[in-house]
């Protein structure tokens, strides 16, 4: 599978990331990758170690009189988003990535395609293999679970690297480095609710929202997608009028993507099923007609189920619920003001379960001020005790604060200059970059991040444009080179 990948330029980059592909790896599967390139490692005579979470690390030393370079250290992350299709079976502990190639970009079939972060694993690993370039101390920094958490990130063992200079290949955008990211927390809300038995004249429905686009928590936030979780608890206010309960609810995979789907069990009057029909067909409308442009796809159905429920919410239960969620905090809060164009505060409502009365929220905020992403956690704790419900914070990590005036910036951008004829646009991303965390562990790094440019991570839609792979290439290499010479 994926043999076409061989074919693309540069070729030992698209070599790894065929392996990549061939080698299921999603957060928390990361194992087999792991022994893949210790043993890629052993076969090119290279140093390899974990720290005491798993985190990998391989070594290359200095070319012959590069030993005094500083020590660059090439980072990225080895898991990846499992997203598929609803209709697409696919099991990511298992089953390869399938590739194909449309008009220039690198596409997956019906799932993520893993460019996030595969790409920089890959061009990390073609750099090590590199015979013809000259380089200083080389340490290729592999962490585990960035996309569940930035797990490795967070428990990185301290005093471990050895090199002065970071290189972050998480970067998705063509033509611009970044110098700065936000920080971030998920917050997670439980909540045991009460449940009564569905009486005479109730009746069950399935309500489904599907068709949105979905994407990015961070880097997308802004671009007015739908959030499956946000429009689907829109829909339920509005039946409420019909004294719709709710039974069952499930939207959302990953607190880090925005949800392109969701769907709900409810019990209704038989009376008002009509209505309830009626009001599904006028909703439909108007969330396709707000969305045009960007999310016009949206399917709002109500069905029959498959198995009749026991039981229901309490009105009042259920009342209390959607309305927590109506009011949560969804997208974004603030846009900043000392980088203009860049969010600065955001809430993404990435994961929602009920069954049994058993309600879970998980939720991603992000923030370029570590305050404003405590402030708005401490508002999800404020408003869902209104419902006795129980807040917690998980994966908290800092963002990373912006060095415009590093020599290592000052270096890359000549280095544009030179191989591509442009300036590149210095930026700071609102997304959960490693970069925070580590630099509050070894706060000696200089640091930039810069990629291939990437579109749709963390869906189905993901694809990577092949010219600018080339361009990431070219740029890293040069860049290690140029960082030998002093």
């Amino acid at each position: 599978m994926n043999a076409h990948l061989e074919d693309l330029s540069p070729q030992p980059l698209w070599h790894h990331f065929r392996i990549l592909c061939e080698t299921p790896r999603p957060s928390g599967h990361e194992a087999a990758l792991v022994a893949k390139l210790e043993a890629w490692a052993e076969s090119r005579g290279l140093a390899h170690d974990r720290d005491a979470f798993g985190n990998l690390r391989l070594r290359k030393p200095a070319t012959p009189g590069c030993e005094g370079a500083p020590g660059v250290i090439l980072q990225a992350h080895l898991d990846m988003v499992a997203q598929a299709n609803a209709d697409y079976p696919h099991d990511f502990t298992r089953d390869p990535i399938d590739t194909h190639v449309v008009d220039g970009w690198l596409h997956a079939r019906h799932t993520t395609l893993g460019a996030d972060n595969g790409l920089g694993v890959a061009a990390a690993l073609a750099l090590l293999e590199d015979d013809d370039l000259e380089h200083g101390p080389l340490e290729a920094l592999f962490t585990l679970e960035e996309e569940s958490g930035m797990g490795g990130a967070l428990n990185l063992a301290e005093g471990w690297l050895e090199g002065s200079v970071l290189l972050n290949l998480d970067s998705e955008e063509r033509g611009e480095v970044f110098i700065g990211c936000a920080g971030g927390a998920d917050v997670v809300v439980e909540a045991q609710l009460p449940t009564a038995p569905l009486g005479e004249g109730e009746t069950a429905r399935q309500l489904t929202l599907t068709g949105l686009a979905g994407g990015h928590s961070g880097i997308d936030i802004h671009r007015g997608l739908g959030n499956a979780n946000r429009l689907l608890v829109r829909v339920l206010r509005a039946l409420e009028g019909l004294d719709a309960r709710l039974v069952s609810y499930r939207g959302g995979t990953l607190r880090n993507a925005i949800p392109r789907e969701a769907f709900a069990t409810l019990a209704l009057p038989d009376e008002a099923l009509f209505a309830a029909e009626r009001r599904i067909a006028e909703l439909q409308a108007e969330l396709r007609s707000e969305l045009a442009g960007v999310d016009e796809k949206l399917r709002l159905t109500l069905g029959e189920v498959d198995v009749m429920p026991e039981a229901a919410l309490v009105a009042q239960a259920s009342r209390l619920l959607v309305a927590a969620l109506h009011a949560a905090p969804c997208g974004v809060e603030r846009m900043s003001v000392t980088v203009p164009g860049v969010v600065e505060t955001s809430n993404n409502l990435g994961v929602v379960s009920l069954d049994g009365g058993a309600f879970h929220l998980c939720a991603l905020v992000r923030s370029l001020h570590d305050s404003a992403t405590a402030n708005l956690v401490d508002r999800f704790r404020g408003l869902f005790e209104l419902i006795g419900a129980r807040t917690r914070v998980e994966n908290a990590y800092p963002g990373w604060t912006p060095q415009p005036d590093s020599e290592l910036l000052a270096r890359f951008r000549r280095l544009h200059r030179q191989q591509l004829g442009s300036e590149p646009v210095v930026q700071v991303i609102h997304a959960g970059l490693e970069c925070g965390i580590l630099a509050g562990k070894y706060p000696h790094l200089e640091m930039i991040s810069f990629g291939p440019l990437i579109r749709g991570a963390h869906s189905p839609d993901e694809r990577v444009e092949l010219d600018s792979v080339s361009e990431f290439w070219m740029l890293l290499r040069g860049l290690v080179a140029s960082l030998a010479e002093g």
